[in-house]
């Protein structure tokens, strides 16, 4: 037990009262009988609550898969087990994760739905980071009915589940890639030929192009009134193909754009992809360099998602060294078959010498995407005007570093290495776009 209210307001009276009888003789008797009259309240008061039965049962629901950045809510269930007493105040703290935001705390129950039997409390929670978490317990405190005393209860009631990044678009597209397309401001363009799987014939429609016309098939296909009728042969993305998708999580994207990390909108803009190649009918691997070494061997079909999802959602970036040379360097000895590699960080002119020899390597036997994120900090410092000579120099060496990235990039383009340099706000778009765009180029 601990001092409650009710017992510093009643010292802190007597104290006054002590103070005026060491000046003013006549408060001395005052000052002596209130402390022996009190004394026994204070006794009893404590005594009441000391032995005050235990009767009190606490149950904890919460889902245990939650989104992060959405507020989810938590139901707790209090029981009054048995007959006895009740403190005549009751103060709940749910030990929540420090993961987690929630301004409920200290919670008054009603004392009055308890007598009844159980109480329902239920309080918004909003998780603020990914990854595992898990509720500890939570403590109930009693106050005395005089409230000179309070009494600590823990409850050993642990949740636990994880929090994942918002797919709630992934979700609601009902399993249609189309749905995903749309959402990120795609277009899905048909197109017919070369690098595509024969799917079926059918008759010519305005548009087709001439080269998608099966002669042999038109000459065969003649009406009973003589007339012909046209036959293209319609094609698909090839299918079956194998796709890696590498993520730094080192330092290079450790940086804050607006409320999130890059890394934070390049995990989700990785996931979105896997989500529509795995749609797409490719096989996907998974890996993670820098403050994470991550391999998820490659996985095939729709069904494997929330295995990949699970591999991916608690990754998080650091500032600590990262090195793409040695991640496709490990991943070159993972691969036993032509591959589509997607290496996503923020690449710079000191990488273009360490990523030379081995993009020889890779061009070989696969076919590599380097896809970097722009520092919109630096951009706008080498577009603004400065007004000082500090902020001269400041510009100066922005607008040098860009340029020095733009060269590495156009040396990468004129060798034949893809590459996509994007914003975090639309790298999921311009991910999607350049995965599709190599699917129909027929370059896998």
């Amino acid at each position: 037990m601990k001092a409650g209210a009710g017992l510093f307001i009643a010292s802190l009276v007597w104290l006054l009262l002590g103070t005026a009888a060491a000046f003013f003789h006549p408060f001395s008797l005052v000052w002596f009988l209130s402390i022996v009259c009190l004394l026994p309240f204070i006794i009893l008061d404590g005594l009441f609550l000391a032995l005050l039965s235990d009767n009190l049962e606490v149950e904890r629901t919460i889902s245990p898969a939650l989104t992060q950045g959405i507020t989810h809510q938590v139901v707790l269930r209090i029981r009054k087990n048995g007959k006895g007493f009740l403190p005549f105040r009751i103060l709940l703290f749910d030990l929540y994760p420090p993961s987690m935001k929630c301004v409920v705390f200290p919670a008054l129950l009603d004392r009055r739905q308890l007598q009844d039997g159980e109480l329902q409390f239920e309080y918004p929670i909003q998780p603020l980071e990914r990854g595992k978490w898990q509720f500890q317990g939570l403590e109930l405190l009693f106050s005395s009915p005089l409230r000179f005393w309070q009494r600590r209860i823990s409850r050993p009631c642990p949740s636990h589940g994880r929090t994942y990044p918002d797919f709630n678009k992934i979700k609601t597209s009902a399993g249609d890639i189309r749905g995903i397309l749309e959402r990120t401001g795609l277009k899905n363009i048909r197109k017919r030929g070369q690098g595509m799987e024969f799917m079926s014939l059918r008759e010519f429609q305005e548009g087709d192009s001439i080269r998608a016309i099966d002669w042999r098939a038109t000459s065969r296909n003649r009406q009973s009134d003589g007339r012909q009728k046209v036959i293209v042969r319609e094609y698909q993305e090839e299918q079956d193909q194998q796709v890696l998708i590498l993520l730094d999580t080192g330092y290079r994207l450790h940086r804050r754009e607006g409320d999130a990390l890059q890394f934070d909108s390049a995990l989700g803009a990785v996931i979105l992809l896997a989500y529509a190649a795995l749609k797409h009918g490719d096989s996907i691997a998974a890996g993670a360099f820098g403050n994470t070494d991550l391999w998820l061997p490659p996985r095939k079909g729709i069904r494997s998602f929330p295995v990949l999802i699970n591999g991916l959602y608690d990754l998080q970036s650091a500032p600590v060294p990262s090195s793409p040379f040695s991640a496709l360097e490990d991943a070159l000895k993972r691969l036993h078959r032509r591959t589509f590699i997607i290496l996503v960080s923020n690449f710079r002119e000191e990488d273009g010498e360490s990523l030379s020899w081995i993009l020889k390597r890779i061009e070989k036997r696969h076919l590599l995407l380097l896809v970097s994120l722009r520092e919109q900090e630096a951009e706008d410092i080498a577009h603004r005007q400065p007004a000082t000579p500090d902020e001269g120099l400041e510009t100066a060496a922005a607008f040098s570093y860009l340029n020095a990235r733009r060269r590495l990039y156009r040396l990468w383009e004129h060798s034949g290495l893809l590459t996509l340099e994007t914003s975090s706000a639309h790298l999921s778009g311009a991910l999607i776009n350049r995965y599709l765009e190599v699917k129909r180029s027929g370059k896998l």
